[in-house]
């Protein structure tokens, strides 16, 4: 979010930026992330009537001082007292965006950023997108002679504001929200007046299906939100009055023993119990309901693993070296993360060959890997599909692999779905069989009824068809030829391998995968394709999730020697990282 004076350029490093979002052509803020509606009891009065009703008003020139004074200012305020769309304003207001300064805004979800911004242009009267906007993946809604994003090392005018209200599983969501419609029309049928509205609320859901957890609902409906941690922290729904709070929360976890990154099931942490309260009760008297005792309470962890210290950063380490921040390891991380975790993550990103042997951004694959807002692997593996001459097949499995839930299992359906979902299926495994569902999607024209009659997720699949053309644009730009590989597979697994090698596992004899390099046990997703069948002797796989066990997800069978030929660098020894290096490396910290 952004309010400079006056036309400047928008800021890349090196051409496009790292990471950000790719779409160059606008799209409508009706047709992308719908209009923001928030119940409002103040809405009978002006806008400035309404903001000078925030707590954070009364405030306002304590925060503007302090900022003036200190370049870094922590502010923390309950949920909803105006932290994310007043500051900006203020600084706004006190001239912080004069000679085409800018204040910008960073939220952890799409939904708060787009929220957010919504309110502020709102408020501001602005147009969304030329004033104010906001910029996430596949989606930015910037003007770039409107706005800029710059880095320097060294800037006294430069000023660091940390706001929270706390200062320390999407298929399950969905499912629930099934249960609880079939309910709602059982109830229906009894007579009953009052139904429910449910909704879901999680990070994978398009913008403008989020943004109806925000509208308003008639006096005879109850609105449920069924939510992962997403609803947690960075938005407040205004009327929300009963929280049912389950104890548990799905995280992103990285081991740097293993190099295995996984989606574990954990207990929430106390400061997350007490967000997960303070969702309640904020328009009148609520109640939370803890489905765990008070004692179980008071052994949760006092606060969560901050991101950076769980999570594979090669991702992170890409976008601060094409940022100009070659000497990553000296960083200063707010939470400074395992030394273990930065020397995998520099490993693997020279392996994929985004860096050279003196851990420096490559020049164009590194500098390209790092303008694509997706996994470096999936980068590399989108970079190098016109050489295997299968860049139209790789664009439609990565753009496939980038939503969740294609399948949809209606409980009351089960065989009749499954029956129907295997006509998609290949012995070769879960890409190929994703990109058989994507192309005849396309087939039938994107035709909503002939999702429902396949069982498939139809906003699902209409997400993949607009970020593969944004992806597509990316390709056209790079001068990555427009192949097909016209139904031989094999260029399109080759292909594959030569970005996700580090994801290798074989087939052991106790019925378990190991992985290659580090022999940690794997075993097949049930979800997946393979899993019935005869055990492919080699596979690759996209990622890993922890239950009873860790179960390898999107599977697809390899030959061996592929590894060795695309990537020796990565399984021949002494070619990968020598332990001397390492060492040093880890010392240099």
């Amino acid at each position: 979010m952004a309010a400079p004076l006056g036309p400047v350029k928008f800021w890349r490093p090196g051409t496009e930026g790292p990471g950000v979002s790719i779409s160059e052509e606008r799209q409508s803020v009706t047709e992308n992330s719908g209009t923001t509606i928030v119940y409002n009891p103040y809405a009978a009065l002006s806008i400035e009537q309404q903001r000078q009703k925030l707590p954070v008003f009364k405030l306002r020139n304590h925060i503007l001082y302090l900022i003036e004074n200190y370049q870094t200012v922590v502010i923390v305020g309950e949920t909803g007292c105006g932290k994310s769309t007043q500051i900006p304003q203020y600084l706004a207001e006190a001239g912080w965006t004069a000679e085409g300064r800018v204040v910008g805004v960073t939220q952890p979800r799409r939904v708060a950023a787009v929220a957010v911004a919504g309110r502020v242009a709102e408020e501001r009267g602005a147009v969304l997108g030329h004033e104010v906007g906001y910029c996430i993946r596949f989606d930015d809604c910037t003007d770039p002679l409107a706005t800029r994003i710059k880095i320097q090392k060294k800037r006294g005018d430069l000023r660091l504001i940390v706001a929270s209200a706390t200062l320390d599983a999407e298929e399950e969501v969905e499912t629930v929200v099934s249960m609880l419609i079939e309910q709602a029309r059982a109830l229906a049928r009894t007579g009953m007046k009052k139904h429910l509205r449910v909704l879901p609320m999680y990070a994978g859901l398009p913008s403008f299906e989020q943004m109806k957890v925000f509208e308003r609902v008639s006096r005879s409906v109850r609105k449920v939100i069924v939510a992962t941690n997403v609803a947690e922290t960075s938005i407040t729904i205004s009327g929300i009055v009963y929280v049912i709070d389950c104890g548990f929360v799905k995280l992103r976890a990285y081991n740097p023993r293993t190099a295995i990154e996984c989606l574990v099931v954990v207990p929430v942490s106390q400061a997350s119990a007490n967000q997960r309260a303070g969702r309640g009760g904020r328009s009148r008297s609520g109640k939370c309901y803890r489905l765990y005792t008070e004692e179980a309470f008071d052994k949760l962890p006092q606060s969560t693993v901050p991101e950076m210290q769980r999570s594979n950063l090669a991702p992170v380490i890409l976008q601060l070296k094409a940022l100009g921040i070659d000497n990553v390891l000296r960083f200063h991380f707010m939470s400074p993360p395992p030394a273990q975790s930065m020397v995998q993550a520099l490993e693997l990103l020279y392996a994929l060959g985004g860096l050279d042997k003196d851990c420096r951004l490559t020049e164009p694959l590194g500098m390209r890997i790092a303008e694509f807002p997706l996994n470096p692997m999936f980068a590399k593996m989108l970079l190098e599909s016109g050489n295997f001459g299968c860049s139209q097949e790789i664009l439609s499995i990565a753009a496939m692999m980038q939503i969740q839930n294609v399948f949809v299992t209606p409980s009351n359906q089960k065989s009749q779905a499954i029956r129907v979902h295997r006509k998609f299926a290949v012995e070769e495994g879960d890409h190929l069989t994703m990109l058989n569902v994507y192309e005849a999607f396309i087939k039938h024209n994107k035709n909503s009824q002939w999702c429902q009659e396949h069982f498939l997720n139809y906003k699902g699949l209409v997400r993949a068809a607009t970020v593969r053309e944004q992806l597509k644009k990316l390709l056209v730009k790079f001068q990555v030829p427009k192949k097909s590989s016209e139904g031989d597979p094999d260029p399109v697994l080759r292909c594959i391998v030569s970005g996700f090698f580090a994801n290798a596992a074989r087939f052991h004899s106790t019925g378990a995968y190991r992985t290659i390099r580090d022999d940690h046990e794997l075993h097949i997703h049930p979800a997946s394709v393979l899993y019935a069948e005869k055990p492919p002797r080699w596979v690759i796989y996209n990622e890993v999730i922890q239950t009873s066990k860790y179960y390898m997800r999107d599977v697809t069978a390899i030959e061996s020697s592929w590894l060795l030929e695309l990537a020796p660098h990565f399984y021949q020894q002494g070619t990968h990282l020598s332990l001397k290096a390492k060492r040093a490396k880890v010392q240099d910290l």
